[in-house]
């Protein structure tokens, strides 16, 4: 029996961040080597950032990508590296793994099935690769794959299981949605088993545009008992020793000894096995990274949320405050004639709560100018909708001022149900830069608002309490224009995430009328979708990366 000590860096990496991605997995190596590591595993293109997109395209970025390989191979010295970058060859991109050891690229591993659904568009950016190695570390027999390598249980972990590998690399950058990790952790147990190999599974952590990465990287028997897990969410190096069956391995056959039998090392202590996050703590701190990282990445260090006294308001200023700090979130009450004294007070005493600075604004003055310039053209035409945008484009201006200003990140309050339906106003309570619980539908707003609260009850009751309301004319409820949410949200997600048909959302107990309308409803929103900024990703199917609807679309599925 041999035990190799394996290390696994769960970094966050930014894409195009070469150098500062490359100081990070240094960083993994050298404290791997510190606890005398054979082997540490860094992300699927942990040296790009994943995923890189049409940089790759670049083939200046491909050559830089390349360069700052050579630094991390050259830091290689006394352990062998599996390392994700982006490999140039015969003319086309690979999607690959580097495997350094003592200062010198062994080989590359090219990644053999690139996926190209959901977020995914890998076929558009890289050619997939063929040939599978299996190498001798540490007297163990090792392989390595890329990520979607190891869903199929016909892929490539097949032959390498053939050529006698006892134990499997993989390296990911595996986005978060929501049951997304014991999903992996099931598959991944029932892999072990099939191969009877162990399993180093090794992702990214950290928020990427819409993306947010949970980390989450575990190492499991050949049983499928998991020897250890990293905490989600957060950066970390895991070391865990895994006893191999000892087998010889011969140089022939696809196979490459890199490193001599293990030598005698220090005891370490045992292996992290971080809890699991329950569903919505899960989620919560899913939208938390994602909105640190969105802002810190994109170079804001403050931001700015318009605070109305609603439940939507209320949870994207907690995220916000727990994301980036109290001392630099912004808030800004701008009540109208038809808010609420209740949603005013409400509002002051959310911020009192998280402890942010809250200032306030009427937008009576600017709301009136406008109505007294429209007056001669609006002549003879009843009070519509049109007032009510009015009222949001004031304040969405006012937001959109003190973030030029004084260069806040403005974080926008609407969610998935408002999103989806259209429920929501262009160039006003939409302007921002990032949406961020645009992927949360208002049902799963009032859950992580009382998730929240279980921390510290620093959201009042009466903002989970009360009917929601837009407040943009005399007692006005959203079940005025919409169904409510406990019957409009099972409706979307039949329809926009599990592209259901009409009949069988129909079949599952809901009133044809009310599908058709909520159907006609997201149908006709897709041009405001796409002008919406990003928001954090946290269901299987988002509106953005997940989901290419035309904006031109006479299809009706009645």
């Amino acid at each position: 029996m041999i035990r190799l000590r394996v290390a696994l860096g769960q970094i966050n990496t930014t894409v195009g961040d070469l150098d500062g991605n490359a100081g990070k997995i240094l960083k993994s190596i050298r404290r791997a080597r510190e606890l005398d590591a054979d082997l540490v595993a860094l992300p699927e293109l942990a040296i790009t950032g994943y995923p890189p997109e049409d940089l790759v395209f670049r083939a200046q970025f491909v050559a830089d990508n390349r360069g700052a390989l050579g630094e991390v191979i050259a830091a290689s010295e006394g352990l062998t590296a599996v390392v994700g970058f982006v490999d140039a060859a015969g003319g086309a991109n690979y999607n690959a793994a580097a495997i350094v050891h003592d200062g010198e690229l062994v080989d590359v591993y090219h990644k053999h099935l690139l996926p190209n659904y959901g977020v995914f568009d890998e076929q558009r950016y890289f050619r997939a690769g063929t040939c599978s190695r299996v190498y001798g570390v540490g007297g163990v027999p090792v392989a390595v794959n890329v990520c979607e390598d190891i869903w199929r249980p016909d892929g490539p972990i097949a032959e390498q299981v053939t050529l006698g590998a006892k134990l499997i690399v993989n390296i990911n950058g595996s986005p978060y949605h929501r049951g997304k990790r014991a999903e992996r952790e099931a598959m991944l147990a029932e892999r072990a088993r099939q191969t009877g190999a162990a399993i180093v599974y090794v992702n990214v952590v950290g928020g990427q545009d819409e993306l947010v990465f949970d980390g989450g990287s575990i190492v499991l028997s050949p049983s499928g008992e998991i020897l250890a897990r990293a905490q989600q969410f957060e950066e970390a190096l895991v070391v865990c020793d895994i006893p191999v069956d000892d087998r010889p391995l011969s140089r022939g056959g696809g196979h490459l000894v890199v490193s001599g039998p293990a030598a005698e090392r220090r005891p370490i202590p045992p292996p992290q096995q971080a809890p699991v996050l329950d569903d919505m703590a899960e989620v919560y701190a899913a939208l938390v990274l994602g909105t640190r990282d969105y802002a810190h990445k994109s170079g804001f260090g403050k931001a700015i949320v318009a605070l109305s006294g609603g439940i939507d308001s209320s949870l994207v200023a907690a995220i916000a405050v727990d994301a980036l700090g109290a001392e630099n979130v912004l808030g800004i009450s701008m009540p109208s004639r038809y808010s609420s004294e209740a949603s005013v007070v409400d509002a002051k005493a959310l911020a009192a709560g998280l402890g942010m600075r809250l200032v306030s604004s009427s937008i009576e003055p600017a709301f009136s100018a406008y109505l007294e310039t429209l007056e001669p053209m609006f002549e003879g035409a009843e009070p519509d909708v049109t007032e009510e945008n009015l009222q949001a484009r004031v304040r969405g201006n006012i937001v959109m001022a003190l973030s030029n200003k004084f260069g806040y990140l403005a974080l926008t309050t609407g969610n998935k149900s408002e999103y989806a339906t259209g429920y929501a106003t262009l160039y006003g309570d939409m302007s921002g830069g990032l949406a961020v619980i645009k992927d949360v539908p208002k049902t799963l707003a009032y859950d992580l608002c009382r998730y929240r609260n279980t921390i510290s009850a620093v959201l009042p009751e009466s903002v989970i309490d009360k009917p929601p309301s837009a407040e943009l004319r005399p007692d006005q409820l959203d079940a005025d224009s919409l169904p409510p949410y406990e019957i409009l949200d099972p409706i979307l997600k039949a329809y926009v995430e599990e592209d259901m048909p009409y009949g069988d959302i129909v079949g599952l107990g809901h009133p044809r009328e009310t599908v058709r309308q909520v159907i006609s409803l997201v149908d006709r929103a897709e041009y405001k979708r796409r002008q919406a900024p990003p928001g954090v990703k946290i269901t299987e199917r988002n509106f953005g990366r997940d989901r290419r609807m035309p904006i031109i679309n006479r299809y009706r599925p009645y």
